[in-house]
């Protein structure tokens, strides 16, 4: 069943998946985005210049597979438009960790020229395995109305 945009409830709140971040996961993203910085490609200069562990993901790999997990709810939305994202990177994802994303409906604003559609903001939070958020922000949709 579609959603439109008066079906849409402010402060409805919606968890994804679960996915498992992988070091595939990191070169890969290296390979498509250019970003081979040694944060995420160098595990001897990430010890002896860092406080982590190992490399991390790269903040926009986070946020892609965070997208990548929309859940059941928001997989029914009838979305015309991804009109605006924002994230705070908070704290390092690991290769391992395992992210899912937790997704509140903060307002809805109607159109004014047609206001059975209109735009829905989400606040937007990537928590890790642990239950930390490493990343919060927010969605800016373009929801139509019917027909």
């Amino acid at each position: 069943m579609e959603v439109v945009f008066r079906d849409i409830e402010e402060g409805a709140a919606f968890v994804s998946a679960g996915r498992t971040v992988t070091e595939a996961d990191i070169v890969n993203f290296a390979g498509l985005s250019g970003d081979f910085n040694p944060l995420h490609m160098d595990e001897e200069w990430v010890r002896a210049n860092t406080k982590f562990p190992t490399r991390i993901a790269h903040g926009l790999l986070v946020h892609s597979i965070g997208e990548g997990l929309t859940c059941a709810e928001l997989s029914g939305w009838k979305i015309l438009a991804f009109l605006e994202t924002q994230r705070k990177m908070l704290l390092p994802v690991l290769p391992g960790d395992r992210i899912s994303q937790r997704y509140t409906v903060k307002s809805k604003k109607p159109s004014s020229k047609d206001p059975s559609r209109g735009v829905v903001e989400v606040e937007v939070a990537i928590t890790n395995h642990r239950g930390e958020v490493v990343q919060e922000g927010y969605n800016k949709y373009l929801i139509g109305g019917e027909g």
